[in-house]
């Protein structure tokens, strides 16, 4: 019991904080100790994985680092996997950070003057760093160098800090976000598309194995389709589905398993959750299929801005449930016909004229 003055301790809500992050870091755990090692073991994005490939032994038959690449792309699609498999193909070491961390020139300075020959500097949300600091970036991608001013007023001047030959390696989930000069000094650009199903499913093999988990073929191809093309969704609901399966089940993992447990976690067909379903539910029933602003789609939602644009979106929006315009948002009939709803006749021809260019 608290005593007079002091502030009332809600245990319950302590400890399902506790166990929240618990299972966050378990989650964590789990997603480090599957993530591939080689591009052999990297799943998917065959095209990219090949392009990777020849630079990886270009770079290597020159003894030269890799040429600066930027990977863009939702989250969960393995940019920061990619990062580490270059590293480990190229025999370097890698140096990982984030944009809003490197706050200022000093900061980047440190980093830099770390690094060996050829090592790579890995920047994820590369599009949030601080403009003075990414315009100190530029001399250090182009030239190796850093410049540094010391002294103030007419006893200012500028020294040059020679650094490393090194790779660095963006990550943006914004691409639009970031600016024209520091774009343009990437030698490559890859952006990462969700992934097939049959793609999703055998990654969820390969996890299980490595998890020690015995899968039905059916029972893994039912995961990816509820995964949302992207293999952390993937990884982190055969983890949910493994512990229904334990408790629930024999512990091996069958379709009737992977229904129940979506069920239960009220995950439907296509990887829909409540959220999803609720930003759907709220263009068609609050706003007539819209269109809407995002500003207002993500005050209704209860979510930032930025989460309603980077996580709920992309998915949506690729799988044609969701279109945008330049008035806002709308649902399309494939929303519709998912929530069983009618698509009513005045909503088509509103959409009709929001797409319509003008042209005949």
């Amino acid at each position: 019991m608290a005593k007079r003055g002091e502030p009332k301790v809600d245990h319950e809500a302590a400890r399902e904080r506790t166990i929240g992050a618990e299972a966050q870091a378990d989650d964590l755990r789990i997603d480090r100790s599957l993530r591939p090692k080689t591009l052999d073991d990297y799943v998917g994005q065959t095209k990219h994985k090949d392009n990777l490939r020849v630079f990886v032994e270009a770079a290597r038959r020159r003894s030269e680092p890799l040429h600066h690449l930027l990977l863009s792309g939702p989250p969960g699609l393995g940019k920061t996997t990619l990062a580490q498999i270059l590293a480990h193909e190229m025999g370097v070491e890698l140096h990982m950070t984030n944009g809003p961390v490197v706050e200022h020139k000093g900061a980047l300075a440190g980093l830099l003057t770390k690094l060996g020959r050829n090592d790579i500097l890995f920047i994820d949300e590369i599009h949030r760093l601080n403009p003075v600091v990414e315009e100190s970036l530029y001399p250090a991608m182009e030239d190796f160098r850093i410049d540094v001013m010391t002294g103030d007023g007419a006893f200012a001047s500028s020294i040059q800090i020679p650094v490393q030959p090194f790779t660095l390696i963006g990550a943006t989930t914004r691409t639009g976000l970031l600016t024209a000069p520091l774009q343009s000094r990437f030698g490559q650009t890859i952006r990462l598309d969700f992934y097939p199903e049959e793609d999703l499913a055998k990654i969820v093999t390969r996890s299980a194995n490595l998890l020690g988990i015995a899968i039905a073929s059916n029972a893994a191809l039912s995961i990816a389709r509820r995964s949302r093309g992207t293999p952390r969704i993937a990884n982190r609901l055969l983890s949910r589905v493994r512990d229904f399966a334990e408790v629930l089940g024999t512990g091996k993992i069958d379709e009737a398993i992977v229904q129940k447990s979506a069920d239960r976690l009220d995950i439907d067909s296509a990887g829909f959750d409540e959220m999803d379903r609720r930003l759907l539910r709220i263009i068609i029933e609050d706003y007539d299929g819209g269109p809407v602003g995002v500003e207002t789609l993500a005050a209704a939602l209860g979510e930032p801005r930025d989460t309603v644009e980077d996580v709920y979106e992309p998915y949506l929006l690729q799988q044609g449930y969701l279109g945008r315009t330049p008035r806002g948002r709308i649902a399309t009939r494939r929303a519709y016909e998912h929530l069983k709803l009618p698509f009513a006749g005045p909503v088509v021809a509103k959409q009709k004229d929001l797409f319509d260019d003008g042209s005949k």
